[in-house]
């Protein structure tokens, strides 16, 4: 028997029946034959079906395998799509979720003894609290950046001496042009190591390269979702290769339209079963996160990252436009700063236009090269820096008129 049927039928005799929304889904436990024999007779989970679920059994839903008393941790989705949910953890979970996110550390070449800066505040939504913890559990000393301005969150950088820094790319970016405000350089604060998380921009090679040259720093990508848990890392030997933590989780990539296999080479949803998170387990879960798998060891690992989400892509005349594709082009203009991106869908033709801060030069030729990469003509409109929003977490750059 495969390390993963094993862990799948561990998983399921642990959290049936008493896992009262998987007991409804599956019915009473019984041991799987297969591989195939699990994906033929467990169908997926939704973020629908979740939320759907929270709303009918307020506020924590039906998902937990043990009683209440016993969770200890409280954690809430980012809600970028649809309403956040709750979503709670027992001590032996907490320790998975750590036990994964200090794999990612030591894929990133991060060991004991380093220091770790965190330029955020710490929300709801578990990324950042697993990070953190996960650090100072296997011995990172870990700097905590939050309630802080961004040239605050500099000097503190400088003083504490981190070498590494773990932010979203969107803020990786936000920090250098700070620093050149105020004169003190990114580059000259000793940072080596970057892990960036929250958006798909340390897979992107326009984005990563940006980053890289403002630090003097390597970037190391890594998603993960507080539902699931922290899923991946960059490759140390291919960096345009993100991989997947399959010894905690059973992993699949399927075409989402009708559920089949995607084959190698080919665009599909990245599909997830935590094998270890017993009192908030998730089997099959469609995470929205659209991947392209290639082999990699006796698994898959993934090709470019996260390229995008199901529900992020827009069709404009006929082309499919991800939010990455459209950061790739924007973040090949080291001159641009922030941009927005305006989608209207209120008429049978949906049009696109960009707002970036630049001058209308530039502005001009990222019209040019998005006509070039895209073959449409997407409008570009320059405004001052500073008059578009800035981001500390996730970049919300999108705005669709429906």
């Amino acid at each position: 028997m495969s390390s993963e049927l094993r862990k799948l039928n561990e998983l399921i005799h642990a959290i049936l029946p008493a896992n009262r929304f998987y007991a409804r889904k599956l019915g009473p436990p019984g041991d799987f034959a297969s591989l195939s024999d699990f994906t033929g007779r467990v169908p997926f989970t939704t973020k629908e079906e979740l939320a759907a679920n929270h709303e009918q059994h307020p506020p924590y839903g039906t998902t937990h395998t043990f009683p209440l008393t016993r969770y200890h941790r409280f954690h809430q989705t980012s809600g970028t799509r649809g309403k956040p949910l709750i979503w709670l953890d027992e001590p032996e979970g907490w320790a998975w979720i750590l036990d994964n996110w200090e794999w990612v550390w030591r894929g990133a070449g991060v060991k004991a003894g380093d220091t770790a800066f965190f330029p955020f505040s710490f929300g709801p939504f578990l990324g950042f609290w697993a990070g953190f913890e996960a650090a100072t559990r296997m011995g990172v000393r870990a700097v905590p950046g939050g309630g802080l301005s961004s040239e605050d969150r500099l000097r503190l950088l400088l003083h504490s001496q981190s070498s590494i820094l773990c932010c979203t790319p969107t803020y990786a970016l936000r920090l250098a042009e700070v620093g050149e405000q105020i004169k003190l350089p990114v580059s000259s604060l000793g940072i080596t190591k970057i892990i960036v998380c929250g958006e798909p921009g340390g897979s992107i090679p326009e984005v990563r390269r940006r980053i890289e040259t403002a630090w003097q720093a390597r970037v190391y990508d890594h998603h993960g979702m507080t539902e699931i848990g922290p899923v991946s890392v960059s490759s140390e030997a291919d960096r345009d290769l993100l991989l997947l933590r399959h010894d905690s989780y059973f992993c699949e990539v399927i075409d989402p339209a009708t559920g089949a296999p995607t084959p190698f080479g080919e665009t599909g949803e990245l599909v997830l079963t935590t094998l270890g998170r017993h009192g908030s387990p998730l089997l099959r879960y469609r995470t929205g996160d659209l991947v392209m798998p290639v082999p990699h060891e006796d698994h898959f690992a993934l090709r470019g990252g996260v390229l995008s989400r199901t529900d992020d892509m827009v069709v404009i005349r006929g082309i499919n436009i991800h939010p990455s594709s459209i950061d790739a082009v924007v973040r090949s203009f080291p001159n641009i700063a922030e941009y927005q991106v305006d989608i209207d869908q209120r008429h049978a033709l949906a049009e696109i236009c960009l707002t970036v801060e630049s001058d209308a030069e530039t502005a001009s030729a990222l019209a040019r090269k998005l006509r070039s990469f895209f073959t449409l003509r997407i409008p570009v409109s320059p405004v001052a820096p500073g008059t578009l929003p800035a981001f500390e977490v996730k970049a919300k750059r999108w705005n669709i008129l429906r």
